[in-house]
């Protein structure tokens, strides 16, 4: 099968996302995820069904196919960690980090990416605190200050412990 592009890819992840929290999927739901008009979200699910990607009866409920399925969990497993790298590590708001997850997931190697993910996993497994260089660049980016700077007064260390997957750090 040939490569699907990048429109293609936010469909079948709309799908995909909608169809966790509703029992069925209809056109209006996409529209609605992707802001985008019911014509367009008609022409790309009839390009997904030409692929094989989805299944959808005219006026009715749609889904993915079990390759469908598998592609749509790929991307939307890159956009979770994408999202995950630029929010908990980077300290990026969840509104631009989800936004800036949804523009390259589609871009980004899988030897990049998979750098990230061990990155981000390193982080979690092999603290016993918060990493003191990334508190440090933590503290710069607020503060525009090294670490040590933050800590010459009270009122300017650095915000209360936040969690970074399942461990809390300071």
């Amino acid at each position: 099968m040939d490569t699907l592009t990048q429109s293609m890819e936010d469909y079948l992840e709309a799908i995909h996302i909608i169809s966790q929290e509703k029992k069925v999927v209809i056109i209006k739901d996409i529209a609605r995820f992707l802001n985008v008009k019911t014509p367009s979200v008609v022409d790309a699910i009839g390009k997904l069904a030409d692929k094989d990607l989805a299944v959808h009866e005219r006026y009715g409920y749609l889904e993915l196919t079990k390759e469908g399925t598998k592609k749509a969990k790929i991307v939307y497993r890159k956009h979770k960690d994408i999202f995950k790298f630029f929010n908990e590590i980077l300290g990026i708001s969840p509104a631009v980090s989800a936004r800036d997850a949804c523009s390259i997931e589609h871009y980004l190697s899988k030897e990049t990416l998979g750098r990230m993910v061990k990155f981000v996993k390193f982080i979690e497994a092999c603290q016993e605190e918060y990493p003191l260089w990334l508190k440090s660049f933590n503290c710069f980016v607020k503060h525009k200050k090294t670490l040590k700077s933050c800590f010459k007064n009270d009122a300017e260390k650095p915000d209360k412990p936040r969690r970074i997957g399942a461990e809390t750090v300071k």
